[in-house]
């Protein structure tokens, strides 16, 4: 079952590079022809069109103008900022500190009701600790080469987790056993964050599922990590952005995955006794 996280983002772009490429053929220009109207060399109207180079809003202009439908402008631009807000690069969203990004998410957790997580590589942000929250940002600076200021992003993280005490919110999490064995920070933090763990998981709105390394035939392997929010929107994380995807047909995919991975997880006290496995492991 093959999933392209961001063919959401893809299908937009191509979506703007169709409509543009249909305005020039309807008016009855080569490709040189239209980059010559428009004072650029050809390959950038072949890039265009290919969806391979976004339009700025000044080509998008340029363009109109040159085929006579400069009415098409506003939508043309809107249809094409909202393609490449579909696919976020983390250097891009970082780049005004870790903590301003933790609390760019507080609205959205807000406004969901119903919010599902599969995370295989470690802990879900709202069951994070402040030690290995700041283990976790502080690495995902250095790898982005951002300014680190993991401290203050961690106290960030822990401050919008509180939403998970609110009345009105449900959560499914699910995460892979081997989280429970990745080491992000020192031994104290680890176990404190394990510690956290068996506790958290207990919050009567709260749903949280381990999928045991040794679970035999599973029905579907380890995915990438992916929220999903009520049923509008699966974020998607990528090592080098977010992808955030609003296509019902693919929102659908992603929650049959997700129904497929819950099956194969423990709950309870069969999660607690992996956790303090894991725990024991520390020495």
């Amino acid at each position: 079952m093959p999933i392209s996280p961001s063919s959401s983002a893809q299908a937009a772009r191509e979506n703007v590079a169709r409509q543009l490429r249909n305005l020039r053929r309807n008016a009855g220009l080569t490709v040189a022809e239209l980059a010559d109207a428009c004072g650029w060399h050809h390959a950038k109207t072949s890039r265009i069109e290919n969806a391979r180079t976004p339009p700025s809003p000044t080509d998008i202009r340029l363009w109109c103008r040159a085929t006579d439908a400069t009415d098409r402008v506003p939508d043309l631009i809107d249809a094409s900022q909202q393609a490449e807000s579909l696919y976020r690069e983390w250097r891009q969203r970082v780049r005004t500190g870790l903590a301003k990004l933790q609390d760019s998410y507080v609205g959205r957790y807000q406004a969901t009701r119903l919010l599902r997580v599969y995370s295989p590589v470690v802990v879900p942000g709202l069951l994070q600790t402040q030690g290995y929250a700041q283990a976790l940002l502080s690495s995902s600076a250095r790898l982005h080469d951002v300014p680190d200021d993991a401290a203050e992003a961690a106290a960030a993280r822990v401050r919008r987790s509180q939403v998970i005490h609110e009345p009105g919110h449900r959560y499914v999490l699910l995460i892979e056993e081997a989280v429970l064995r990745y080491q992000l920070g020192d031994a104290e933090a680890m176990a404190a964050q394990l510690g956290h763990l068996l506790t958290a998981g207990a919050l009567p709105q709260v749903s949280f599922g381990i999928i045991p390394t040794a679970t035999r035939e599973r029905v579907i392997w380890p995915r990438e990590t992916f929220n999903v929010f009520d049923e509008t929107l699966v974020s998607v994380e990528l090592v080098s952005a977010e992808v955030n995807i609003t296509q019902p047909s693919e929102i659908a995919l992603y929650l049959k995955v997700f129904e497929r991975l819950r099956s194969m997880a423990v709950y309870g006290a069969e999660a607690r006794s992996l956790i303090v496995r894991a725990i024991d492991a520390l020495g």
